[in-house]
């Protein structure tokens, strides 16, 4: 992805949870300067990677096949410190973009649909071989909790939410003809290096081409800021 890119996403963002009524953090407004000026007690925002994250997955397609992400809370990752044993995201996903299946070993979550249009999501169960269970699997949706075919599409409307079990391949998008989708996620604490496994290969965190300077730091880039 250009950086030229990410920064109107991110440009774009901004305005799109402002008028969902959603405010973040101060934090999320900071340049690469007011980084670079802040001291050793804001250590712990970088390294629990709290912030901006917009990836492509390595598609290339960010149109297609991307998310972007803001993470608002949670233990630093390879830490045996869980001081705090849950995480909080904030997504944007726009109509017909999808996020590749994939599922989790440690991370159980509940997806929000927060606002905008509606949110669907594919579930399928899994094999030890990774391929797809042909199995019903079990859902909790606000609370409900039923016997599904694996395969199940459903559709969240705002304020609905959904549990997705460990192990349990997951795919969402926004529903075509209805608007992005300010969406959330609270979970336990897992590492986003290392506990996505993909149905397809795919990469996590995007490539950048910087061909031009960041306007908001992603959470990758604190490593090298």
């Amino acid at each position: 992805m250009k950086r030229s890119d990410i920064n109107k996403l991110l440009r774009d963002s901004v305005e799109f949870c402002t008028r969902m009524n959603f405010r973040l953090p101060p934090y999320a407004f900071w340049s690469p300067g007011e980084w670079r000026s802040k001291d050793s007690s804001y250590d712990s925002i970088r390294r629990k990677m709290l912030g901006w994250d917009i990836t492509d997955f390595g598609s290339g397609r960010f149109e297609e096949l991307g998310l972007i992400l803001f993470q608002l809370r949670c233990s630093e990752p390879r830490s045996s410190d869980l001081t705090l044993s849950y995480a909080e995201r904030v997504m944007i996903v726009s109509e017909n973009q999808h996020i590749p299946f994939h599922f989790h070993k440690y991370k159980m979550e509940d997806i929000v649909n927060r606002s905008g249009g509606n949110l669907m999501i594919q579930l399928y169960g899994s094999l030890p071989d990774g391929e797809f269970s042909g199995e019903d699997i079990t859902i909790t949706q606000d609370g409900h909790t039923y016997s599904a075919p694996s395969g199940i599409i459903i559709r969240l409307t705002p304020g609905e939410s959904l549990t997705v079990p460990l192990m349990t391949y997951h795919s969402f998008w926004g529903e075509p003809g209805c608007g992005r989708v300010l969406a959330g996620e609270i979970s336990n604490v897992s590492d986003p290096r290392t506990d996505n496994h993909f149905y397809d290969l795919s990469g996590r965190f995007p490539d950048i081409e910087e061909d031009e300077l960041p306007l908001f730091l992603l959470s990758t880039d604190y490593a090298t800021a």
